[in-house]
């Protein structure tokens, strides 16, 4: 029997990859869905072949996620939450290895650099791999004691491995932020909570435009968690931003905001309206001391 759509969530990668583990602790009454890439990722809900899809846009050590800003605009789906997941990578073998017969580790690249202490401590040749959860499922598959891969509890479970060592991540406030999308927009109104606005622009090729543009968010108060870049079109003169505000669109300080905005960009799409994180504030006070 094929699982109801409606009780599934997408995430990119193999089964326990951190995605994964994120949509387990998102929606732990749901079912995950593992999608090949994040384009599949978003296809599936919005081909209805689930719900949700929780896709990962940046990370606390390696920045943010390649690529998805450039594939949000145009997934037609909304954003409706976000989530921090803490990653915890653990060192995986074949069961019965010892660790001292280890010679190479293969994982994706973020997860190689973001254990780079273990490899240098143990000499291991670093391999990437597409996925962390894949690195876990093909050392498994071939069963070879001298390859390890570093990948999720999780990931062992599933695929039968022993973690020889746990939590190797260099940094202790490892934590990946996934945005939770939907076919359907949440309907928040301005009083309805601790409210966050994504949206993107494409500011006008005049002098000071971006400092124009973002000249209304200083004066009307707005608050802006994040703005980040990027070139689109092939060449390296229009450029799109995407951006992160606190309030709501049809709150006063941020709609006076957004039309000051709109006199100096092409346009201005928004992603999504939704609830604050309460573990926002809570990693930046752990990040901070």
């Amino acid at each position: 029997m094929n699982p109801d759509p409606n009780k599934l969530i997408a995430f990119q990668g193999e089964l326990g990859a951190n995605g994964d583990l994120a949509c387990r602790a998102v929606r732990s009454d749901m079912k995950t869905l593992p999608c090949h890439t994040f384009e599949d990722t978003f296809a599936a809900v919005r081909e209805k072949s689930a719900k949700y899809s929780l896709i990962p846009i940046d990370n606390s050590v390696a920045g943010r996620v390649a690529d998805i800003h450039h594939l949000l605009p145009d997934s037609g789906l909304h954003i409706i939450g976000e989530h921090f997941q803490r990653v915890e990578h653990h060192l995986l073998a074949v069961k019965g290895t010892k660790i001292e017969e280890l010679t190479h580790v293969q994982s994706h690249v973020h997860a190689l650099n973001q254990c780079r202490n273990i490899i240098q401590e143990l000499g291991l040749k670093a391999i990437v791999h597409v996925d962390t959860a894949g690195a876990a499922r093909d050392i498994s598959e071939r069963g070879e004691k001298k390859h390890a891969a570093i990948a999720s509890e999780l990931a062992g479970e599933i695929y039968g491995l022993d973690s020889l060592r746990g939590n190797i991540e260099d940094a202790q406030h490892n934590t990946t932020r996934f945005l939770l999308m939907s076919r359907d927009a949440l309907d928040l109104g301005p009083d309805d909570g601790d409210i966050m606005t994504s949206f993107v622009f494409r500011v006008r090729n005049v002098p000071a435009a971006l400092y124009k543009a973002l000249g209304g968010f200083a004066t009307n108060g707005v608050n802006m968690v994040k703005l980040e870049s990027y070139l689109v079109g092939g060449g390296f003169v229009a450029a799109q931003f995407y951006a992160e505000v606190d309030g709501h669109p049809e709150g006063e300080s941020l709609r006076f905001a957004l039309e000051e905005l709109s006199f100096f960009t092409h346009e201005v799409r928004i992603m999504g309206v939704y609830l604050r994180n309460p573990m926002r504030g809570v990693l930046n006070k752990s990040v901070a001391e």
